[in-house]
């Protein structure tokens, strides 16, 4: 138990349609990491609750008409998106504070971006979206046939939910989930829950989905959410975090043929081609230090070409050493804390293991020792990095650039494509057809030309090779959450 009691979030988790403690009585701490102080608690759920939780997202599919009543489901959505709007400063400053993002970050993809566009696009596919389509008359065994197919939902969706976006990720997922007529029960990461409880009391009190159809269940324990994946009551998990945890997944859910989106890690390339305008762009790759690089497309491989290497390494660093990093409440900063101690020390060991392997270390690589508070590692920049290098290979999920040399074209697709990762990039080059020709020839999910930003809920994110299996938003991210039936009627 904490020794710390109420809070100014929500305690109770949503299960069954009724806002409730955990059996056992038990709560865990909300920390900030900024300042290390505990924010309040919520309820520490056991394996009893979420099993709780999935029968009763299973009852609803099975027993209510959310899965076919298509009004239902769109005013549901449409209330939950009057009741977040109604609540969007209070949410904020909980970001803020329970994830340690800077502020301005709250204005575009931890908040105010998903928020835009992360229900409604759904609900509005809900009246537009094929739900069935008919196919030509078919003769087979002397039997004329009319046919047609049908979408329909899954079932029972497993959310899971990692802490560096929280929001952002978790309005996407139900916001498709929910619009194709799935239930589902939501899964947060520790560090982060209040975001998700709120969630959880908005369509409790707020909104006319029906009891069941949406759950969460928080706990410390990492393990109460593989119920979701052992259950052969949930008929598919939706699961955001590391490439180690979406193999896991798929192992334990192979059981019961369990159904999967994996959006995993990433390690992605920042390409400038040699016609690029430097000044303007080298600088653009300090933005990996963003939420304390605590995001899975960001561009932590800089490939700059050898003919003006120096020049560029000069850019990167004197863009490295001007990032504002520090309190998430101030304006002016882009980068905050790590989420944990934890994090901070395994970016710290990567930043270790870089210098052991060689790779020289021109800018940050600590502990800030003005921020004695906070899980803080200061933006950091390596230069003279071979692409083999763990630095170059593995996700850090940090404040950390590696800058990597390369010949021409063809060797910096070879090096961007050298990763067991393919999940997002960028090009920048003075001709947009030589940049688009070589973001076609990058293996990844995702990629932006010149600075092109893709996001957007109508916009498929997700990743190849380690990087994942299937998309969150767009049509193919809305229909992953369907089954298809083959139907045929014998024309008398």
């Amino acid at each position: 138990m904490s020794s710390k009691q109420g809070s100014t979030g929500e305690v109770r988790m949503l299960i069954g349609g009724e806002l409730v403690e955990a059996a056992s009585g038990e709560r865990f701490d909300n920390v900030n990491p900024a300042t290390e102080e505990v924010l309040g608690e919520v309820a520490d759920a056991s394996p009893v609750d979420m099993g709780r939780a999935i029968a009763a997202a299973r009852r609803a599919f099975d027993e209510t008409d959310w899965s076919t009543n298509h009004a239902l489901r769109k005013r549901g959505l449409e209330q939950l998106q009057e009741a977040l709007e109604s609540e969007r400063e209070e949410l904020r400053e909980e970001l803020i504070a329970e994830v340690g993002t800077p502020r301005m970050m709250t204005y575009t993809a931890q908040l105010d971006g998903p928020l835009e566009d992360g229900l409604r696009y759904p609900a509005k596919l809900i009246e537009e979206f094929p739900w069935e389509r008919e196919l030509p008359d078919g003769h087979v065994f002397g039997l004329n046939s009319a046919r047609a197919v049908w979408k329909e939902p899954l079932g029972v969706v497993g959310a899971i939910v990692p802490w560096n976006f929280p929001f952002e990720v978790t309005i996407n997922k139900i916001g498709q989930i929910l619009a194709t007529g799935n239930t589902t029960v939501l899964k947060p990461a520790p560090d982060t829950p209040w975001n998700a409880t709120r969630l959880g009391r908005l369509v409790a009190e707020r909104t006319d989905i029906p009891a069941g159809v949406f759950n969460v269940v928080t706990s410390s324990d990492h393990l109460v959410g593989e119920e979701l994946t052992l259950s052969p009551q949930v008929d598919m998990i939706s699961f955001t975090g590391s490439t180690a945890v979406g193999k896991r997944i798929m192992e334990k859910g192979a059981a019961t043929l369990k159904r999967v989106f994996l959006e995993l890690g990433g390690k992605s390339a920042m390409i400038v081609l040699d016609d690029a305008d430097f000044a303007s762009v080298v600088p653009f790759g300090s933005m990996v230090c963003v939420h304390g690089g605590q995001g899975c497309a960001l561009q932590t491989r800089m490939l700059l070409p050898r003919s003006r290497y120096d020049e560029g390494v000069e850019l990167i660093t004197q863009g490295m050493a001007g990032v504002a990093y520090g309190d998430p409440n101030d304006d002016s900063v882009i980068q905050g804390p790590l989420i944990s101690a934890k994090q901070r020390d395994r970016v710290l060991g990567y930043i270790q293991k870089g210098q052991e392997e060689g790779a020289k270390l021109v800018v940050g690589g600590g502990r800030p020792s003005h921020l004695p508070k906070g899980w803080f590692v200061e933006p950091t920049l390596f230069v003279d990095v071979d692409n083999s290098m763990t630095i170059a290979q593995e996700e850090i999920f940090g404040p950390v650039l590696s800058v990597i040399a390369y010949e021409d074209d063809d060797d910096a697709v070879r090096i961007a494509n050298d990763s067991s990762y393919g999940l997002s990039g960028g090009v920048f080059s003075a001709s947009e057809s030589r940049a688009t020709a070589v973001a076609k020839r990058i293996r990844t999910g995702s990629i932006g030309i010149n600075g092109g930003v893709w996001y957007g809920a109508d916009s498929p994110y997700g990743g190849y090779k380690s990087s994942g299996i299937g998309r969150q938003n767009g049509i193919e991210g809305f229909e992953q959450y369907l089954e298809t039936k083959a139907v045929a009627w014998l024309r008398m």
